[in-house]
């Protein structure tokens, strides 16, 4: 197996507060086919109750994988991109994500095995406002193929 199970129980430091704008919530809400009006409207937000445009529910992948970046892209945990497939992704929310919103990311490994030859990594990233409050946790299975 190519990945490091040493691993496993990492967690990487808090990365630093990401502003989420309204131009990336419509770019994303586009590239997903997301029409409702709250993904890009503040007043239809603000009809639902929303402070400002809401994010899509897929949105929290990218600061999540923002924060993967930082295992992936070190070298000893073996993991090499050009060899990845991405099996699983999966979100749960405390709250939705809102323009204006200031999110902190901090990545955990949780598991590494083989399987059919393969290298599975399991990473879990708990998105939080800049006050540490919880707002979603992502979590994603990468297959490393040999």
């Amino acid at each position: 197996m190519a990945v490091d199970p040493s691993f496993v129980g990492r967690a990487y430091p808090p990365d630093e507060p990401y502003e989420v704008t309204r131009a990336e919530i419509a770019a994303f809400a586009e590239a997903v086919g997301a029409t409702h009006p709250a993904h890009t409207d503040p007043q239809a937000a603000r009809a639902l109750g929303h402070p400002d445009v809401v994010a899509p529910p897929t949105w929290a992948v990218v600061v999540a994988q923002r924060s993967e970046a930082k295992h992936v892209q070190d070298p000893a945990a073996g993991v090499d991109f050009t060899r990845v497939v991405h099996a699983d992704e999966g979100f749960a929310y405390t709250r939705p994500i809102h323009a204006g919103d200031r999110l902190v990311t901090t990545l955990h490994v949780d598991t590494v095995v083989e399987r059919a030859g393969l290298g599975m990594v399991t990473t879990r990233v708990e998105v939080a406002d800049e006050h540490g409050a919880p707002v979603a946790t992502v979590t994603s299975t990468l297959a490393v193929r040999p």
